[in-house]
Order: structure tokens, then sequence, then C-alpha cells
């Protein structure tokens, strides 16, 4: 049975989308079958795979057709995606008056999790209702966290989002960990971010940090992942060294 991982933030700019995208390209290039799922209405997470759809999440949650006529290829084998549309930006307004309007994301991923490994919801950033779904419907959160100032402030509400989800919807749901972002170790300011947010969380943040690079800042425009826009880049030795941090974490909590 494949993870269900929300990869969520309720702040802007934190490196949200480029996680999503480059951590699902690079579980895919290490043969793990990953489905990147763009809860997103901006839809930024399916043109940085290179993916334009007529369907999307939102058409299977509206019954417009299946999830599996939904998903599509990408140019790494073992990475589909299941896109977001125009119309999604409909769906919260959609689902206010809808019984159990909360699950209805998990209703969809629940017959396709034993397709694939790992499957990553992009969360929109906001704590509204797609993002109650795609935390409803997921085992566990990924935190991007960039290395500024209002970055602690920012993590405090999430982690009382999550405390709700919990109370309400999903009681198994847990912090898959904090991964920090747009690190720039000539920045007094970054390196003291870094080492606050580790002081608070020891056991979460992830070791791997991931750095400003203009070449991660390039490849969405090119709808690419980084492995698959320049592969020497350091954000993507950063990011294949991420997702070996996140394989090794799970064997050991096995």
């Amino acid at each position: 049975m494949g993870s269900v991982i929300s990869i969520a933030n309720q702040k802007g700019g934190v490196g949200k989308t480029t996680t999503a995208v480059n951590l699902s390209a690079s579980l895919g290039v290490a043969e793990r079958r990953v489905l990147l799922v763009d809860f997103d209405p901006q839809g930024n997470a399916t043109s940085g795979v290179g993916v334009s759809a007529q369907k999307g999440v939102y058409e299977v949650i509206s019954g417009v057709c299946t999830v599996e006529d939904a998903i599509h290829p990408t140019e790494i084998p073992t990475l589909k995606v299941l896109p977001s549309t125009i119309d999604l930006i409909g769906l919260e307004v959609e689902l206010v008056d809808q019984e159990g309007r909360e699950g209805r994301l998990r209703e969809v991923l629940e017959g396709i999790r034993g397709e694939f490994d790992f499957i990553f919801i992009d969360c929109p950033p906001s704590l509204g209702l797609l993002t109650v779904n795609a935390l409803t419907a997921s085992d566990s959160v990924l935190i991007p966290l960039q290395c500024e100032y209002y970055a602690l402030e920012g993590i405090s509400k999430m982690l009382k989002t999550i405390e709700l989800i919990r109370g309400r919807f999903n009681p198994s749901l847990y912090i898959e960990g904090i991964v920090l972002t747009m690190f720039d170790g000539r920045n007094n300011l970054s390196r003291q971010v870094c080492e606050e947010v580790r002081r608070f969380f020891p056991e979460k943040v992830f070791s791997t940090v991931i750095p400003r690079n203009v070449r991660l800042s390039e490849a969405p425009s090119f709808g690419k992942p980084i492995i698959l826009y320049d592969v020497n880049s350091r954000g993507c030795a950063s990011y294949m060294e991420l997702a070996r941090e996140m394989v090794k974490r799970r064997s050991v909590m096995v």
C-alpha cells in the first residue's frame, strides 16, 4: 500500500511546489512508483513536470471522469501526475454544502494507493477546504520551511491545523518531517533560522537542506524537474539526497 504524503505550508513562496515536483522526480528515478497530485489551482506542479491537461483532479472529484482517465505520464516512466485544471479554483465553493466534503480526495485516492509507492499531494498555500481534503487523505505531512525570519511563526499555524485535522477527520495523521528550503550559507539569518528550527523540532527536521539555486528556479519554465534540467546542479543533488534520507527514515520506522 502506497504512502500518501501532503506537502503543505499555508505560507506561499517557501519551495512547496519545488519540493513536490523534485522530490517526486528524485524518487521516480530511484525506481519508486510515484504519483504527484496537483491540488493547487495555480497548477504549477502540473506544468513543472511538463504536463498540460483538460482532465484532472477536479474532474475526478466532480464525477466527470475516472481517476485512471485523469492520470498523465511524465518524462520519467515511474512518475505520473494527477493534474490541476483551471476549474479546481471553484471546488471549495462547490464542496461547502456537501456532506463528507472533507473526505472527497481520500475517496479518489483509496482505489489507486496500491499502484504506487508514494503519492505526494501538492497543497495550495492556504488552510482552506482543499488543504483540509489533502490532509484528511494523507498518512503524513511534509512541511517545507523557508530559512527566513517568519518561519517559526508560520509553522505554528501549520501545526495547529494538523492537530485540528487529527481531532476531527484523520487521527493517524503524522508529521513526516520539516525540510529547510532556500538556504543561503552566506547569510547569517539563514543559519540562525536553521539552528532555531532544529532546536525546536530536533526529531522532525531533515538533515538535508535545500539551497537557493538558480538552476532550481529556472527548471519550471522548461517544464522539467531539476533532475532532467540540470543533473549536475546543487539543487538536484539536494533533492536526490532528500529522497534518500526519506527512504532511509522510513526503513528505520518500519
